[in-house]
C-alpha cells in the first residue's frame, strides 16, 4: 500500500519540476546580462539653448533622426494611442498574437485583400532592430520568433519605450522624440491630443508624415487627418471626458517640414558639438549656455552692419557675448554668413588665432599697477623712442609728448606702451598670456616688445576670456559652453586693485560716434580698439552691465585693407550691438561690485602726476596703491629768484625790493623736444648761476636712453673703430650740457637732448657714465662683441 502511494507521488513531483523549469527559462533569460535596447539603435543630438529652445537636431550615424526618449517623458495621450490604433493587447500577449496573424493571412492570401501584417508592437520592433524582410510567410515566422526573443530577454516597459524610439515617422525621422521636436517644434512630453494622435497614426503609412504644402500653408495629408479622426472617435468611445476636445480636431493642424528644422547658431553648436566628441560625451540631450533672443541680436546687427559696409570692404565680422558672471557664451556669431563660400563663411572666426593690435595695452597697464611702475595719472613720454632694434611708432606718425596713462590707454599710444612693457618685471606681458592660457604661442625671443602692439596672436574667445576677468577684478575663469560645466573661482592672475584701476580708465574712453549718443549713460561702457599690422583686423572688446563683447572685422584669408582701423570699423558695430542690447532688455545692469578695499584716492600735480609741490598751479586726484604705487612729489615746477633790474637769476641774500620770484616749468630734454617740434610754446627755463645751486630745487638726474640696459651690440671684425654706437639720455630741464665717459675715459660733450657717437675699437664689456652740467650722473654696462 506504501508503495503505490509512493508511485502516485511520482508524476505529481515530475510536474513540479517542469513546472519549475518552465519558470526558471524565462527568468534565466530576463536577468541574463544584455545590453539595453536603446544601444541597439544610434540616436541623434539634440542641442538646446539655455532656456530650452531647440538649436540643432543632428542625425544619427545611420542619417536618421531618432532621438532616444524615456517612457516617463512621453505624452500619455500618445502611447495610449499607440497601442489603441496599434496593439490594443499588447500588455497580455507573449509578443504573437496568434488572432492578428490569422487574420492577416486570411485578408491578405484568401479574400487577396490589401496585405495585413497581423503584427504585435514586439513583432514591429523586432522587424525594425533586425531590419527584417516580412513580405513572406517564412519572414513572417522568423518576425514571431524574434518578437517572442524580445519578450523573454525584456520587459514590456522596455520593449514600447523602444518601439515608441524606432517607429517610422517619414523620410529619415524615427522615433517620437525626434518627430515630436521636427514637426511640432516640441518635446513629447508636451503634445496635445490632436498632435499626439496625429503621431499615433502616422507610422502604420509613414509617407504620411512628410507635410505638404497647401496654398502656402504647410498642412498635412488629408487622408492622414482622416486616420487621425477616426483614432480620435475611438479614443472618445472609452474615454467619454474627453469629447470637450472635439472643436480641436476641426482645426486645421500644421506639421513643420524637415527643411525647417531649427539650424540656430552653427557656429557654437558645431563648437559644442567638436567638444563633446573629444570628451567622449554621448548625451542625447545637450543643453548650452547661449541664449537665443541674444544670439538673433546679435546676428541681426552683423548681418545688417556688413551689408551696409560692402563700400568700404569689409564684408565679414564676429562677434561673442560672454556673461561675466557665470562665464557662458550667450551668443556667438563665427561669421557674417554661415552659408556664404565667398567668405568661408563656415570658418568660426572666434576660434580663429589673429593679431589682436592695442586690445592687449589694458594688460599692460594693469600689470604696471601690480608692479609699483605707474598710477593711472602718471605722466608718460609720447616721444620718439628705440628699444634697441625695436623702434616702434605710434599708429597715427604723430608724438604727444607727456601724456598720463589713462590718456595714452584710451589714445592707444604705442610708445608708452612699449616703455612700460620694457620695465615689467615679473610677470611680463609674455608671461602673463602664457600663463592666462593663449594657446600655441610662439617663443618670448621670437616676439620681443612687439608682443605689445599685437606682435602675437589670439583668439576672440581667449581676448573674451581676458576682458571678462578685468570685469571679475583680476580672476581668470574658463568660458563654459555647457549648462552642466561647473562654475569655478578661477584663478588670480592680476590684483582687484589693478583690474579696477584700467576698468576706470577704458570707461573714460569716449564713443566714437556722435553727442547724443555720448551722453552719459546709466550703464558704463569700457571698452577698447585695436588694429593688427598691414589693416588686417579691426577689433574692438569691452565690457557693459554684465557681458564682455569682442567684435572683429577683417577676412579669413588674412587680405588686409585700409578700411580696417578698430576705431572706425569695428567700434560702430560694437556700439550698435550694446545699444540694441541695451534697448531690448531695459532692465540690464551691472553687477554690484564693491571697490577693492587697498585703494585710495590721493592727490596729484595734473602736469607731472606727482604729488603736488607748493608751485604746482593745477591739483587733480588719481587711485593709489599704498606700498605698491610710486610716490614721489613733483619737480617740474620750480620757483626762481629774479634780479628786476637784470632780469636774471639773482644769488643770495636775496633783496625783496628788488627780487621777485617767477614760477618755471622745467621739463625733460625728450619732452622738450616734442613741444617744440609741436609748435606748443614753453617759456624755456633761464640758465641758473652757480650760486643758484643751494637754493635751487634738486631736479632729475639724466636717465640713459642708448645703449639699452644690459645690451650686447655686435660689430663685424672688419669695422671695428668706425662702427659707431649712439649715447643719448633724457636730461633734466634745468640741465644744458651732459658730458659722456666710457670707463671714466672722457669721450665729449653734447647740449642737452643730443646724442653722442662713439666707434669702439675692441670687444668687451664697459660702463657707459653720462654727468649733466649739475653733477647728476647716471650709468649702465654696455657689450661689445665682434662676429666675422
Amino acid at each position: 500500500m506504501n508503495l503505490l502511494k509512493r508511485l502516485a507521488r511520482i508524476p505529481w513531483h515530475n510536474a513540479l519540476v517542469a513546472l519549475l523549469l518552465i519558470a526558471i527559462v524565462p527568468v534565466a533569460c530576463r536577468l541574463w546580462p544584455h545590453e539595453p535596447l536603446r544601444a541597439w539603435l544610434p540616436s541623434s543630438t539634440a542641442v538646446y539653448d539655455a532656456d530650452g529652445r531647440l538649436l540643432r537636431l543632428t542625425l544619427a550615424s545611420d542619417d536618421r533622426y531618432r532621438l532616444w526618449v524615456p517612457l516617463q517623458d512621453i505624452s500619455p495621450q500618445l502611447v495610449d494611442g499607440v497601442l489603441l490604433h496599434e496593439d490594443r493587447w499588447f500588455r497580455w500577449h507573449p509578443g504573437v498574437s496568434a488572432w492578428g496573424l490569422a487574420r492577416g493571412a486570411w485578408v491578405t492570401y484568401v479574400r487577396h485583400g490589401n496585405p495585413q501584417g497581423g503584427s504585435t508592437i514586439t513583432m514591429q520592433l523586432a522587424r525594425l532592430i533586425w531590419h527584417l524582410d516580412t513580405r513572406s510567410p517564412g519572414g513572417k515566422l522568423v518576425q514571431a520568433a524574434r518578437a517572442m526573443q524580445l519578450e523573454l530577454r525584456y520587459s514590456k516597459h522596455d520593449i514600447l519605450e523602444a518601439y515608441l524610439n524606432a517607429a517610422p515617422y517619414g523620410r529619415n525621422v524615427e522615433g517620437v522624440g525626434a518627430a515630436s521636436l521636427a514637426y511640432f517644434g516640441k518635446p513629447p512630453a508636451r503634445l496635445t491630443l490632436p498632435e499626439a494622435l496625429t503621431l499615433a497614426v502616422i507610422p502604420q503609412e509613414p509617407s504620411r508624415g512628410v507635410p505638404g504644402t497647401v496654398g502656402g500653408a504647410t498642412v498635412i495629408d488629408r487622408a492622414l487627418k482622416q486616420s487621425r479622426d477616426r483614432l480620435f472617435a475611438r479614443w472618445v468611445a472609452k474615454r467619454p471626458q474627453d469629447v470637450a476636445a472635439r472643436p480641436l480636431f476641426a482645426l486645421p493642424l500644421s506639421l513643420r517640414p524637415l527643411s525647417r528644422l531649427p539650424f540656430e547658431a552653427p557656429h557654437f553648436v558645431e563648437q559644442v558639438l567638436a567638444e563633446r566628441r573629444l570628451d567622449g560625451g554621448d548625451d542625447m540631450r545637450v543643453v548650452t549656455t547661449l541664449d537665443l533672443g541674444l544670439q538673433h541680436s546679435l546676428e541681426l546687427q552683423v548681418r545688417q552692419y556688413v551689408e551696409h559696409g560692402g563700400d568700404r570692404g569689409i564684408k565679414n565680422a564676429a562677434a561673442i557675448l560672454i556673461d561675466t558672471r557665470d562665464m557662458g557664451i550667450k551668443a556667438m556669431v563665427g561669421s557674417a554668413d554661415y552659408f556664404d563660400s565667398s567668405i568661408q563663411g563656415q570658418v568660426n572666426g572666434t576660434q580663429a588665432k589673429r593679431s589682436p593690435g592695442s586690445t592687449l595695452k589694458p594688460f599692460i597697464y594693469a600689470l604696471g599697477f601690480d608692479q609699483g611702475l605707474l598710477h593711472p595719472e602718471t605722466v608718460l613720454r609720447d616721444v620718439p623712442s628705440a628699444f634697441g632694434p625695436y623702434t616702434p611708432e605710434n599708429f597715427d606718425g604723430r608724438f604727444l609728448g607727456p601724456v598720463t596713462a589713462t590718456q595714452a590707454l584710451i589714445r592707444s599710444r604705442n610708445i608708452p606702451a612699449v616703455q612700460i612693457a620694457a620695465k615689467l618685471a615679473s610677470p611680463n606681458l609674455y608671461q602673463f598670456l602664457h600663463d592666462a592660457g593663449i594657446s600655441r604661442m610662439a617663443s618670448e625671443k621670437h616676439y620681443g616688445l612687439a608682443l605689445v602692439l599685437g606682435g602675437g596672436e589670439v583668439t576672440m574667445q581667449e581676448l573674451g576670456g581676458l576682458y571678462a576677468m578685468l570685469a571679475n577684478r583680476g580672476e581668470l575663469r574658463p568660458l563654459r559652453t555647457l549648462a552642466t560645466q561647473p562654475r569655478t573661482q578661477g584663478s588670480r592672475v592680476l590684483s582687484e586693485e589693478a583690474s579696477f584701476m584700467v576698468m576706470d580708465m577704458l570707461r573714460q574712453n569716449p564713443r566714437p560716434d556722435d553727442a547724443v549718443a555720448a551722453q552719459p549713460s546709466r550703464l558704463p561702457i569700457y571698452w577698447k580698439t585695436g588694429t593688427s599690422w598691414s589693416f588686417r583686423d579691426a577689433w574692438t572688446a569691452g565690457t557693459f552691465g554684465p557681458y564682455v563683447l569682442v567684435v572683429w572685422i577683417g577676412n579669413f584669408d588674412g587680405v588686409g585693407n585700409p578700411a580696417f582701423v578698430g576705431v572706425d570699423a569695428a567700434a560702430p558695430l560694437f556700439f550698435r550691438i550694446a545699444d540694441a542690447l541695451r534697448a531690448e532688455r531695459p532692465r540690464l545692469a551691472e553687477p554690484v561690485r564693491r571697490n577693492p578695499p587697498n585703494l585710495r584716492r590721493v592727490p596729484i600735480c595734473l602736469a607731472s602726476g606727482d604729488l603736488p609741490n607748493a608751485w604746482c598751479p593745477q591739483v587733480g586726484s588719481t587711485w593709489f596703491i599704498p606700498g605698491k604705487s610710486p610716490i614721489r612729489v613733483s619737480t617740474v615746477h620750480r620757483p626762481v629768484v629774479i634780479d628786476t633790474a637784470t632780469g636774471q637769476p639773482a644769488c643770495p641774500p636775496y633783496d625783496p625790493q628788488r627780487t621777485r620770484t617767477e614760477v618755471y616749468e622745467y621739463w625733460p630734454s625728450d619732452l622738450a623736444r616734442v613741444f617744440a617740434q609741436a609748435g606748443l610754446a614753453r617759456r624755456t627755463p633761464p640758465p641758473l648761476p652757480d650760486c643758484q645751486g643751494g637754493g635751487q630745487l634738486v631736479g632729475d638726474p639724466p636717465r640713459i636712453t642708448s645703449p639699452l640696459k644690459g645690451s650686447t651690440y655686435q660689430i663685424r671684425v672688419s669695422r671695428l673703430g668706425t662702427e659707431r654706437v649712439a649715447f643719448t639720455a633724457t636730461a633734466d630741464g634745468a640741465s644744458r650740457m651732459l658730458y659722456w665717459f666710457v670707463d671714466d675715459a672722457y669721450l665729449g660733450s653734447v647740449p642737452s637732448g643730443q646724442s653722442l657717437m662713439w666707434a669702439p675699437d675692441r670687444t668687451g664689456r664697459f660702463l657707459v657714465r653720462v654727468v649733466d652740467d649739475r653733477g647728476r650722473t647716471d650709468a649702465r654696462e654696455l657689450g661689445i662683441g665682434a662676429v666675422e
